[in-house]
């Protein structure tokens, strides 16, 4: 039996419900949690903690059935968005709240804190109240209080969605270090794909209850199983029928192109290309890659620190992604024709 074990687990708030979701996860997995708002994220999280019973299903916890234990039972933390300090305790006071309940020993308590503290870079702000941190401080201060007590299971709900893009970045290399310094399994709900790519092996991607898809991460990004998925991961799809097959590769007719993957396949198939894996030039260009190919610039819409352009050859629509220089420096406008390059290896072949 895996480390976590959820089996066919149900339950219906209303506004929110689980169906039918079953998951394994393995001891020091990192598993994030994605999907649109409403899909049962953080229910999913709740329900593993013990804050709602499930109207079917169990929940297996390193062999052990914990369905009907109490949340503090369980051996889990769960750190949210918005930090769920103490105001009127020390940080320290606030770190050391679970722990004392778990330790007597106050020379123990001072040293896991310690630990922690150092591990988290706020060794120094032990003596000051939450209102005088700041949100990323706050954070970390929130976590450390959640490791300290040295979780089997860390659930954490969109913990860096109120931070700056600097914090964030920031505090993700922190939880990777203290996540391999303390061993800990993750599950971690989260609406940022940067927390995926930084800290995560496997993602689960959610819809109306469901657990449509789970696996590692490139599996997720570069093979989704159905089109929502692909569609809501962004990946570009494309349907195409296989025409031949050379020297290892797979050519298949996509409308009026004819592309080049290292997958195998057989008649109809479905194709997902990564938005960030299409070179654009104004030109021509020399490379290894085997599919080049004239393509309109139908929208250019800049979208936080990157800029999506919408592509088109005749019927066939793409999306790519370029960053805000090299949108100025190849000076590409709505409605020049560029040139797109694919490597082969990026051309997947899903189903």
């Amino acid at each position: 039996m895996d480390f976590l074990e959820i089996e066919d687990l149900s339950i219906d708030l209303g506004e929110f419900k689980l169906v039918d979701v079953n998951l394994k996860v393995k001891k020091g997995d990192y598993l994030t949690i994605i999907g649109p708002t409403g899909s049962g994220k953080s229910i999913l999280l709740e329900t593993i903690a013990g804050f709602y019973k499930p109207e079917k299903g169990r929940i297996y916890l390193e062999g052990e059935d914990i369905t009907d234990l109490p949340p503090e039972k369980r051996n889990m933390s769960i750190v949210y968005q918005d930090y769920v300090l103490f105001p009127h305790k020390t940080v320290f006071d606030n770190i050391a709240y679970g722990l004392k309940k778990k330790i007597k020993d106050k020379d123990k308590i001072r040293e896991e804190i310690t630990q922690i503290t150092e591990v988290l870079n706020i060794s120094h702000l032990l003596h000051r109240k939450p209102d005088t941190l700041s949100g990323g401080e706050q954070q970390r201060v929130a976590l450390a209080r959640a490791l300290v007590v040295k979780p089997k299971l860390l659930l954490m709900d969109e913990p860096f969605s109120a931070l700056d893009v600097k914090t964030k970045e920031n505090l993700r290399k922190l939880v990777k270090k203290a996540i391999k310094e303390y061993e800990t399994t993750v599950l971690h709900v989260t609406h940022d794909f940067d927390d995926v790519w930084s800290l995560a092996n496997r993602v689960a991607v959610m819809k109306n209850g469901r657990i449509l898809q789970e696996g590692e991460v490139n599996e997720i990004f570069y093979k989704p199983s159905i089109n929502f998925v692909a569609e809501f991961v962004g990946t570009n799809v494309l349907e195409g029928e296989v025409i031949d097959k050379e020297d290892g590769l797979t050519k298949i007719k996509v409308g009026s192109l004819e592309l080049l993957s290292v997958d195998d396949g057989d008649g109809v198939v479905r194709l997902s290309i990564r938005p960030e894996d299409i070179v654009i030039s104004k030109h021509p260009i020399e490379t290894s890659a085997r599919n080049e190919f004239r393509c309109k610039v139908d929208r250019i819409k800049r979208m936080g620190n990157l800029v999506y352009l919408a592509l088109s050859v005749d019927d066939i629509r793409l999306r790519c992604i370029l960053t805000p220089n090299a949108l100025y420096s190849l000076n590409i406008k709505e409605g020049d024709v560029v040139y797109a390059v694919i490597k082969a290896t990026n051309v997947r072949i899903i189903s």
